[in-house]
């Protein structure tokens, strides 16, 4: 077997802090909370199934009480899960339903309205009646849809229906009745009344707690400090990627100091954002096609040619350690699409540090296997690294607490009827044989994949870097 590359080599000895540790006893400490007893289930699931095995039935137990006390947990007032705390609202209480209902066709409803109002009484559009009075109750009416007031557009229109002026003026009387019998003004006017209902109430104050609203302006500082943090990590993570470089060219220099390819200057460089061109894009299908930091190798050629060069190491920054879990199926998609390349083609990259000619060769020769990512793929990340037991995903958690049985056992604890655990059992069987839980059977080897690729930039620096004496 030839020896192993000096960048493989470096891959294989640097230290991952992330990676889940391998084999880890069935038993979970008593400590370790609702979502990571959870997971461990579902991943004792999913190991018996791929075994092609029944699953021992001291997990249909396990998982149970577990998801018995998240729901609990999600359902404390003090430090519980306010989108839960909703959807069980929603699921207890017609009024809160109709009233979401409504809500989703508004925009709509009031558009059509004010469109309707401003043909009657846009004030730049010439009056139809001649009268103070009338034409004072026309710029209320137009007011009123501009403030969505409805009851009181209401009010305004059926004063206006009762003059007399306005029953003789040409086709207003007719628009009026229109505006009056309109389906939309009543559904807005149930909105206006299911505000003021107890239950409705609750359940605005509840999604109150889940943040500021989209567009508004905290919703905009929070995206930014998001954005500032995530740049943050991908600046470690190319620094760090620009000593494994430096390193690289230093090995290549001592193993062969008269060597060709030395008087031709670095062969190692880091590039970042570097983009997909169009002709490898097309059906990206959800697949990466920018990519934080790569390194690439110089391909040997003419000093007076323009260099080609080779990816070697595709480099992904994450600002939590759970990031990777989620974004590995799209990493994957993205090799496959670089995959696609011609062997004999060459392919210009846009870059933050301009065009770079990429050969063909080395995109065919991306991995595109999870099995095989460890040679070519790392997942940058500063954050502290979790426990053993990792709880669920945010997404793989709401799926559990939003199936119905779950929201059926919330309903039952909130109104304090008789409780029985049982109430979780469908879900437990719908778990093993429903399509849409399998990406969360999945879920336990794609966090392990993900974690086994994932370092700290400060580990990798230090695979590089000689510890100062």
């Amino acid at each position: 077997m030839p020896p192993a590359s000096p960048l493989s080599a470096l891959l294989h000895t640097v230290v991952r802090r992330y990676r889940i540790p391998r084999p880890r006893a069935a038993a979970l400490a008593a400590d370790c909370g609702p979502g990571a007893a959870l997971a461990r289930v579902i991943e004792q699931l999913q190991a018996a199934q791929a075994a092609g095995q029944p699953p021992d039935p001291a997990l249909r137990e396990a998982f149970i009480t577990a998801l018995a006390s998240l729901v609990r947990a999600a359902l404390r007032p003090e430090d519980g899960d306010p989108a839960f705390q909703a959807m069980v609202l929603e699921h207890r209480y017609s009024e809160v339903r109709e009233f979401l209902a409504l809500r989703r066709q508004e925009t709509a409803d009031r558009r059509q309205l004010r469109t309707a109002v401003d043909a009657l009484a846009h004030p730049r559009k010439p009056s139809r009646v001649a009268t103070d009075t009338a034409r004072a109750l026309l710029a209320d009416l137009h007011a009123a849809a501009t403030a969505a007031a409805w009851p009181r557009m209401t009010r305004i229109a059926l004063a206006l229906e009762a003059l007399p002026e306005v029953r003789h003026a040409e086709g207003l009387a007719p628009a009026l009745r229109a505006l009056l019998q309109a389906p939309a003004l009543a559904r807005l006017e149930r909105i206006d009344a299911l505000s003021q209902d107890p239950r409705v109430r609750q359940y605005a104050s509840i999604r109150e707690k889940q943040g500021p609203r989209a567009g508004s302006d905290e919703a905009s500082a929070q995206g930014q400090l998001a954005r500032q943090r995530g740049v943050a990590v991908e600046v470690l993570a190319t620094r760090a990627l620009e000593a494994v470089a430096r390193y690289l060219d230093q090995t290549r220099a001592q193993a062969d100091p008269d060597g060709p390819g030395n008087a031709a200057g670095p062969r190692y460089r880091v590039v970042t954002s570097l983009r997909v061109p169009a002709e490898l894009a097309a059906d990206a299908d959800r697949a990466k096609t920018e990519w934080d930091a790569v390194l690439l190798r110089r391909a040997e050629g003419p000093a007076s040619c323009p260099p080609l060069w080779d990816i070697c190491l595709v480099v992904e920054a994450k600002a939590s350690v759970e990031a990777a879990t989620t974004d590995l199926p799209r990493l994957l998609r993205g090799l496959r699409l670089l995959a696609r390349a011609q062997s004999g083609a060459v392919y210009a990259f846009a870059t933050q540090q301009g065009r770079v000619q990429v050969r063909g060769a080395s995109l065919a020769m991306l991995p595109t296997r999870e099995a095989a990512l460890a040679d070519a793929v790392l997942y940058c990340c500063d954050a502290p690294a979790d426990g053993p037991f990792a709880p669920l995903n945010a997404a793989s958690r709401m799926q559990l607490l939003s199936a119905p049985a779950s929201l059926a056992y919330a309903t039952a604890l909130a109104e304090g009827g008789p409780l029985d655990a049982d109430m979780l059992a469908p879900l437990w069987l719908e778990l093993q044989r429903a399509a849409r839980w399998q990406p969360l059977l999945g879920l336990a080897a794609m966090r392990e994949r993900a974690r086994s690729l994932m370092v700290h930039p400060d580990d990798l620096l230090a695979a590089v870097v000689p510890a100062p004496a």
